[in-house]
């Protein structure tokens, strides 16, 4: 059984840091007007939340491209494809290595070594900051490996089954790796985020078209998945506002540093904010987790990309 704290705990712990943020603001009047523009038909762009073969080969593509849905402060190092962001760079490399060795394995992921990750992404382990970002792929790999071989005897549909349809308990389960451990201390006390623990569910909801495995029960009490992206289109947009200080820093391209006040108060804001947009959209109900895939798919268009927002090296998001 899940525990039904658990995204009760991320909602109220946001909105306490919302509430007495020094860094950033929800500015009520760009919310209400950005709730009546947001187009919710945008078409989806995430190799993330497509199928992969059979029901094991899909649950383990899903799982493991989220077990390294992670360092968006890396990948201004990252070579990228033609035309690929990093984290499409990441995944469509990932595709390609299960077309070349067939379907994902706990024992391949946790077999490979750094320089055949670095291979498959195409990245030199050149002591960049593009190299400590494969390390890091390697240590998560690896410990997807063992957690799925721990508690389902290596069966990646077998851990999607033992959460019984229960967003929270699939969620949950995950943070006992640490990279998922999504949890930052700020004046206001806990704070809990958990992006990738959360967005795996989405994932996976998305890629079984929301039946048989892709059923959540609870999928509605998801939040918005804490990263870098959808807080800075709510910031062009209006919906956000940062302090002055803040936007310096972001704008010379300083790294943000995972779990100081700034950083934490421009995720916690954005999962606010995000509850907010979704209660004010004026013809249709919309779940945050939907929402958050729109909002995220719309910054990778020009008019946002064109802005910087900020980075933080971290095995978070």
């Amino acid at each position: 059984m899940a525990d039904p704290t658990f995204f009760d705990q991320i909602r109220e712990s946001c909105a306490a840091v919302a509430s007495a943020s020094s860094h950033v603001r929800i500015n009520p009047d760009a919310l209400a007007d950005f709730a009546g523009r947001v187009d919710l038909d945008l078409p989806a762009n995430d190799p993330g939340q497509e199928p992969i073969g059979d029901a094991e080969s899909t649950a383990a593509f899903v799982l493991t491209l989220d077990a390294i849905n992670f360092g968006s402060g890396y990948f201004p190092y990252l070579k990228k494809r033609p035309g690929h962001s990093g984290y499409h760079t990441v995944a469509a490399s990932l595709r390609d290595w299960i077309d070349e060795n067939g379907a994902i394995t706990t024992s391949k992921l946790g077999e490979r070594t750094v320089d055949q990750w670095a291979a498959t992404f195409g990245q030199s382990l050149d002591g960049s900051p593009a190299q400590e970002l494969m390390e890091l792929f390697t240590l998560a790999l690896r410990d997807l490996a063992e957690f799925v071989d721990r508690n389902t005897d290596g069966s990646f549909v077998g851990l999607i089954e033992s959460a019984d349809h229960e967003a929270a308990a699939l969620a949950a389960s995950l943070t006992d790796m640490p990279f998922y451990r999504d949890v930052h201390a700020h004046r206001r006390g806990k704070v809990y985020l958990y992006k990738r623990a959360q967005i795996t569910v989405q994932d996976l909801a998305v890629a079984f078209g929301g039946q048989g495995l892709g059923r959540f029960d609870d999928i509605a009490q998801l939040t918005m998945f804490a990263d870098n992206l959808v807080p800075h289109v709510l910031r062009v947009e209006g919906v956000l506002e940062f302090s002055q200080d803040l936007l310096a820093r972001i704008n010379g391209a300083d790294d943000i540093a995972v779990g100081s006040e700034p950083e934490v108060e421009i995720r916690a804001c954005g999962v606010t904010a995000v509850e907010q947009l979704a209660a004010a959209m004026p013809t249709r109900s919309v779940t945050v987790g939907t929402l958050d895939n729109t909002l995220w798919n719309l910054g990778a268009q020009p008019r946002y990309k064109a802005i910087p927002r900020h980075r933080s090296r971290c095995v978070y998001y």
